[in-house]
Formats: structure tokens, C-alpha cells, sequence
């Protein structure tokens, strides 16, 4: 009876400590807009890429993933990793998921339609099962959303525990005839990630990207 009592308390302890690592760890998942002209802005999503591998840790989960026509989907993510204690084994991983990267803004196709509801529920569906403490999502995108006949996107967002980050939210030529358009996209999207219970920030000076990573 004694020893099954020490192994009930050792396995709690083991998921104890289990729990608290994991409370820790950060999740980042980036979302690349790849609709139209705006792949012509993907070039300035490699250096915030670079930037947040350089930032990450042990233990760090990192995916990037496309926004295209149909974006609810692990076939959109272009690169993954979690890394690894040894730093010898985390600089190859930040190496490759780099030239994994790399590879795909050289190759990639414009897409028709921006279907940024389902990257998000991609997005959370990823961190969920990574089990990381610190989960952001970050949206590299215009945020306007454009979907294709027949999809369905109308469908609450679960953001609890997420930091939701729009970058280089550009202004399309319609903005600059009606700023009340950019505007209002931009309220849009925050009033969503709110309802669902998560905190919305939009930053267009990457300079300030180091408070999104490491605060």
C-alpha cells in the first residue's frame, strides 16, 4: 500500500512539473498574407521571422503558416518546430525552419481570396496541442478578408490566453480614398478577438516587436 501511495504522489509531482515547465514556454504562430500585391510585402516577413527565432528558447514552439482561399487546414504551414534543450540541435532546427521559409517566399503564388478566420482557427488549434503557456498569434496581413462563395467563417473565435498581433497592416488604395474603410477593418477584427476573450494589439513599427516576443 505504501509504495503505491509514493508512486500516486511521485506521478503528481512528475505532472506537476510537467505543468510548470510548460507554463513557461512560448508559442508564436505567424500568419502570412499571400493574397494579390501583398506578397510583395513577404520579404519584410522574413526579418520578423528571423527576429522571433532569434528570440526563442528552449522549449519554444514556432509555426508559420500561409493565409490563402482555404486557411483551416495543416497543409497552410509552411514551417514548424519545437525546440530542443542542446543549443547545437536548436541552431540547426532555427536553421532549417529559416531555409524552409526562405524557400517558400521565393516560390509562393498569389492567392485568390484571404481566408484569415480559418489561419486563426488553424492557429489556435496548433497551440492548443502544443501546450505552451504564452500563446501568440501573430498576423502578418492587410486584415482585409476576402472569401471565397460558400465558405463558412461566420463562427465565434475562442482567443482566451491569446495575444492576437496584427503587423504591416497596409492601407489598400480604397483606404486612402475612405480612411473610414481601414479603420473600420481594424475595429472589426479587434471586436472579434475581444469577444472571444483575447487581447488585440496592431503594430506597424517593428521596432516594438521585441515586447510582443519577450514580455
Amino acid at each position: 500500500m505504501k509504495n503505491i501511495i509514493l508512486a500516486m504522489v511521485a506521478a503528481v509531482l512528475l505532472i506537476g512539473c510537467s505543468s510548470e515547465e510548460t507554463s513557461h514556454s512560448k508559442g508564436v504562430y505567424m500568419l502570412l498574407d499571400t493574397s494579390g500585391t501583398y506578397t510583395e510585402e513577404l520579404v519584410k516577413a522574413q526579418h520578423i521571422i528571423n527576429y522571433t527565432l532569434a528570440k526563442l528558447n528552449p522549449g519554444d514552439s514556432f509555426a508559420v503558416a500561409r493565409i490563402d482561399t482555404a486557411s483551416f487546414s495543416e497543409k497552410d504551414i509552411v514551417a514548424k518546430v519545437t525546440f530542443e534543450d542542446r543549443p547545437s540541435v536548436a541552431n540547426r532546427q532555427k536553421r532549417q525552419f529559416r531555409e524552409e521559409v526562405d524557400r517558400f517566399v521565393k516560390e509562393v503564388k498569389p492567392s485568390g481570396y484571404t481566408d484569415i478566420t480559418g489561419g486563426l482557427l488553424q492557429a489556435v488549434e496548433y497551440l492548443n496541442e502544443a501546450g505552451t503557456g504564452r500563446k501568440t498569434i501573430l498576423i502578418f496581413s492587410d486584415l482585409k478578408e476576402e472569401l471565397k462563395k460558400g465558405y463558412v467563417r461566420d463562427i465565434p473565435l475562442q482567443m482566451g490566453g491569446y495575444e492576437v498581433v496584427a503587423l504591416n497592416v497596409t492601407k489598400l488604395r480604397s483606404d486612402n480614398i475612405d480612411p473610414r474603410e481601414y479603420m473600420d477593418r481594424l475595429q472589426m477584427w479587434e471586436e472579434r478577438i475581444e469577444a472571444g476573450e483575447g487581447h488585440w494589439r496592431v503594430i506597424n513599427d517593428m521596432e516594438r516587436l521585441e515586447s510582443v516576443i519577450i514580455d
